[in-house]
């Protein structure tokens, strides 16, 4: 396979040197899948009007590179599969004549070679250096120079967003919807372990959070703020370094906390009886610390693979948090947050509290939702729990049955919509 992939390099070599004046530019689309941001599209430059392409005229190849970690020789370069090829504008849309043609690419989970991000242990999620040079075999034409990328969703954010509390700085991401009639929610997303630093873009689109701005989740909130703010390391950085999983106090919920008030401060479009907290693993972890430092503050939680163990939460916590609207989203083959250590009992002891407005969709397995690479039989990582409540998928309750709102089955989203103070 290292031949080919050598020869195939070789070979491009040769075409970029004979037909250097024939390279030309590309616009790379990427999107946010239930796996992480993948390369989905590019679109080509050309120099006249076309009428007609086939995808078997083209070549894609990709290097995949970056300065924090070796990537494994077979997620670092070689050929994207090409799905689809037509006649399109400079966006991508269809045209029956036009001057340039739009590559659809194969993505999928099992597909590393379309990822615009790597992880490396210790240092999380990260962009790479995502190249392209596609070849057009009739005319030896080619497309080495990416000179727009386009990131559907991510593109509507805010990302410039600094916030600092004492010696703590944190960068966040924010979404402002239009044509809002009054004042709006504010949705906040914590991210987990994987996607801290300073770059919120991570944060946002690392594991489709994104997905929180996009038309189908908007409308059912008639418009909603949506902040993610990114922790510089992880969110359960203990105050005596290392994780602290509830046993000890973390160095960034007191900051957080700030950022939060201070955005909502700076937005009075913002509705203060309907602001929600939910996050993922670490993010899990801190949605619940700060729904028990401040139980009066948030509207509702939704959180995913919690991290925050039960044994260090006291019954009076338990007791001043049952009024708290609360939706648990986890998996049962969860092999990073043991569920059994901290979403099972947490919910058991809410609900015997008397919790009356405590929910807990409680999966097998974390599947492929789309049904494209295999559906239920498509098993994710256990602890990707997140991807079900990204989605709106969950529904059911600790017991199987619907969670309904005045009678009426609703999703996790809509169940959230219906939340406030």
């Amino acid at each position: 396979m290292k031949k080919i992939q050598l020869a195939g390099f070789f070979l491009l070599s040769l075409f970029c040197f004979q037909n250097a004046l024939a390279q030309g530019n590309y616009t790379l689309v990427i999107e946010g899948f239930d796996w992480g941001p993948h390369a989905s599209k590019a679109i080509l430059e050309l120099d006249k009007e076309i009428e007609a392409t086939s995808a078997d005229d083209f070549t894609v190849l990709v290097s995949r590179t970056t300065d924090l970690g070796e990537i494994p020789a077979a997620q670092a370069s070689g050929e994207r599969n090409i799905m689809q090829a037509f006649v399109s504008d400079a966006e991508g849309q269809p045209q029956a004549k036009g001057s340039h043609i739009t590559l659809t690419l194969a993505v999928a989970p099992f597909e590393p070679l379309g990822s615009a991000i790597q992880y490396f242990r210790g240092k999380g999620n990260n962009w790479v250096d995502y190249r392209l040079t596609i070849i057009q075999k009739s005319t030896q034409s080619v497309w080495n120079k990416e000179t727009n990328r386009v990131i559907p969703i991510l593109d509507e954010f805010d990302l410039s967003g600094k916030f600092t509390h004492g010696d703590i700085t944190m960068s966040y991401g924010s979404f402002i919807p239009e044509n809002i009639a009054g004042k709006a929610p504010l949705l906040i997303w914590l991210h987990g372990g994987g996607e801290g630093g300073t770059d919120p873009a991570i944060a946002a689109i690392g594991n489709k959070a994104v997905n929180y701005a996009s038309p189908e989740i908007q409308s059912i909130f008639e418009g909603a703020y949506v902040l993610v703010p990114q922790a510089p390391t992880f969110w359960m950085n203990s105050v005596n370094g290392g994780y602290t999983r509830g046993d000890t106090e973390d160095i960034y919920n007191k900051a957080l906390m700030e950022l939060i008030k201070s955005y909502v401060k700076a937005n009075p479009g913002i509705d203060a009886n309907r602001i929600y907290v939910g996050g993922c693993s670490n993010g899990g972890y801190m949605s619940l610390k700060l729904i028990l430092n401040h139980p009066d503050y948030f509207a509702a939680g939704y959180i995913s693979a919690l991290a925050y163990s039960s044994e260090f939460i006291t019954d009076q916590q338990i007791q001043s948090i049952k009024n708290v609207p609360i939706w648990f989203v986890q998996a049962k083959d969860d092999q990073v947050t043991d569920p059994q250590i901290t979403v099972v009992p947490v919910y058991n002891r809410l609900k015997a509290a008397g919790a009356p407005n405590v929910h807990f969709s409680f999966y097998d397995h974390v599947i492929d939702i789309t049904n494209q690479y295999g559906g239920p039989s498509y098993h994710y990582n256990g602890h990707w729990s997140w991807i079900y409540l990204h989605a709106n998928e969950s529904h059911l309750d600790y017991d199987g049955k619907p969670v309904k709102v005045n009678g009426i089955p609703v999703t996790v989203m809509q169940w959230l919509s219906a939340q406030k103070k």
